[in-house]
């Protein structure tokens, strides 16, 4: 074997030999970012409130029938900062030409946050209200002011809940 040769041979065994050597740690580092934004999330047990007919003399306060409207509200929010349900009527109870205030509508409530109330076509009615984000669940038991100069029909309206976390 030539001179050459032979250290080649040599030099290849040892480096093939000898230990590793280690590498020295790098550090590195990464940003992780989340995006969290206010969010809410509201359901109703009833899409429709029924009032039926009842003699005013003796009921007074009609009960919407099926019960309560059980509401599931969830929110995000900023903490400390209030989390509103509100509900407005789209207008008054209206029958053909007829009309009758929605402020003929009130209700009671239970749940933590939710407050009674008297429906409006004008201003949204506070429902309930939370500070910061979680879920919430409460009821509000509808009821028809019922009196004897009500003209007669059916009178109809739309009721948009509004859930709202800043």
């Amino acid at each position: 074997m030539s001179v050459r040769r032979r250290l080649a041979f040599v030099l290849l065994a040892w480096s093939a030999a000898a230990p590793a050597a280690r590498a020295a740690g790098q550090p590195a580092t990464a940003t992780l970012s989340a995006t969290i934004s206010p969010q809410a999330s509201l359901t109703l047990s009833t899409a429709s409130l029924v009032f039926p007919d009842a003699d005013p003399d003796v009921l007074n306060k009609v009960p919407a029938t099926g019960g309560p409207v059980t509401i599931n509200a969830k929110a995000r929010a900023t903490q400390g900062q209030a989390v509103v349900l509100t509900v407005l009527a789209s207008s008054d109870l209206r029958s053909g030409l007829d009309v009758i205030p929605a402020s003929n509508v009130t209700w009671t409530a239970s749940g933590a946050g939710f407050v009674a109330g008297t429906l409006s076509a004008t201003v949204p009615a506070q429902v309930a209200t939370w500070t910061g984000s979680g879920l919430h669940s409460g009821s509000q038991q509808y009821f028809f002011r019922n009196v004897w100069t009500h003209p007669t029909g059916t009178y109809t309206t739309t009721l948009v809940y509004t859930l709202s976390a800043p």
